[in-house]
């Protein structure tokens, strides 16, 4: 939002798409996870479209992973989800062992 003439008006980021992923894994897997989105975070931040992605371990529950993730726009999210890395570590490795996935699309306010 910004203050122009008296009244208040919304900015939007041109078409920035931002959102959180929270996957759930079993303890026993958690050597495996962790290396795969080790992989998953190195490759995908070398994608032109990628602006960030940030793999977290909650410290709540270790078996927990929270991936922050912002493209440039829906057609870099869709290459990102083409690429071959994303279809061996996310889709062939992560998505086999997770128990649960959430996704939190955002909306970026400044």
């Amino acid at each position: 939002m910004r203050r122009r003439g008296g009244g208040w008006r919304r900015r939007r980021a041109k078409s920035m798409v931002s959102f959180l992923v929270r996957m759930k894994f079993a303890q026993e897997d958690r050597a495996d996870v962790t290396e795969a989105v080790r992989f998953l975070a190195e490759a995908s931040r070398r994608e032109p479209g990628c602006v960030s992605y940030v793999p977290h371990q909650s410290e709540e529950d270790m078996d927990t992973i929270l991936i922050y993730e912002q493209y440039v726009d829906e057609k870099a999210l869709a290459a990102h989800r083409e690429s071959e890395h994303f279809k061996k570590y996310a889709v062939g490795g992560l998505y086999q062992r997770m128990r649960d996935r959430a996704v939190e699309n955002l909306i970026a306010l400044a």
